[in-house]
């Protein structure tokens, strides 16, 4: 597959991968999607790579989805798709991510949001800049979340936290998020890749086999829920998907104004 939505780079048993659209804040389509599971598919088949580390390109992590193409293709014919594409659920990547045979890092570099946040929670270790912001986003645009968002927010921050979170789609900073174990550690924007990389080649310089199976170990109860917590998203997403206000979050998004919900 040729990349479009982000580069692919090996050095030193390190893939890094970066979610390459920094005019849109590095939004992704269902397209880029398909780019980055391509990319996790060559990184557990080469034995010559050891860690998977992503990042975003220019300013932000990534916005999440896309909204912009959503909006551009509401009404469009529905592309051809296999009879296996029509049964996968389209929001797989983080059971994908959390699949992954080779340790992970996510160096988070700006803002991340929505489905993009919800995919860096499946990474091993996230390392933020000190620029760095989170938000789920779902609440603003009356959208029920996916990527196992709700699955994995209470795991990593709590419960009590997580819907805090959800229910608000406040932004935290990055001394707020390690705080509440968002992240596991924040640097200097300048320090940011430095730092991500020198984890990640000491990890590719460590006993790979190892720290495979002591990941495989740590996930195993984990994976197995987080398919079917998908699933379950996705289906109770669709209630939100034919609501007015959803509309209207998408309405305002475009049109940079706060929404005015109606709860219908």
């Amino acid at each position: 597959m040729t990349y479009t939505d982000i580069t692919f780079d090996v050095e030193e048993g390190v893939a890094l991968l970066t979610l390459n659209r920094p005019e849109k804040l590095n939004a992704m389509s269902w397209h880029s999607w398909e780019e980055f599971l391509d990319a996790l598919r060559r990184v557990n088949e080469s034995d010559d790579i050891k860690v998977l580390m992503v990042t975003g390109a220019g300013r932000g992590f990534s916005s999440g989805t896309d909204l912009v193409a959503a909006q551009a293709a509401e009404g469009e014919p529905a592309p051809e798709l296999t009879r296996g594409e029509k049964l996968r659920s389209r929001y797989l990547v983080t059971a994908e991510v959390m699949a992954c045979q080779k340790p992970t890092i996510g160096a988070i570099n700006g803002v991340v949001a929505g489905g993009s946040l919800a995919m860096s929670l499946a990474l091993d270790i996230r390392i933020a800049s000190e620029g760095a912001r989170f938000t789920t986003a779902y609440a603003k645009r009356a959208l029920g979340p996916d990527f196992g968002a709700t699955y994995l927010l209470p795991r990593v921050v709590g419960m009590s936290k997580a819907l805090e979170l959800l229910y608000t789609a406040d932004i935290i900073d990055a001394k707020e998020a390690l705080r509440i174990g968002l992240v596991s550690q924040v640097v200097p924007q300048d320090q940011l890749m430095p730092t991500a990389m020198a984890l990640a080649r000491r990890l590719a310089q460590g006993p790979s086999l190892a720290l495979e199976v002591t990941r495989r170990l740590a996930y195993r109860s984990m994976y197995p829920e987080l398919v079917d917590h998908l699933q379950m998203e996705e289906y109770l997403q669709r209630i939100t998907l034919s609501s007015e206000d959803l509309r209207e979050g998408m309405r305002a998004f475009l049109e940079k104004r706060e929404p005015v919900f109606k709860g219908r």
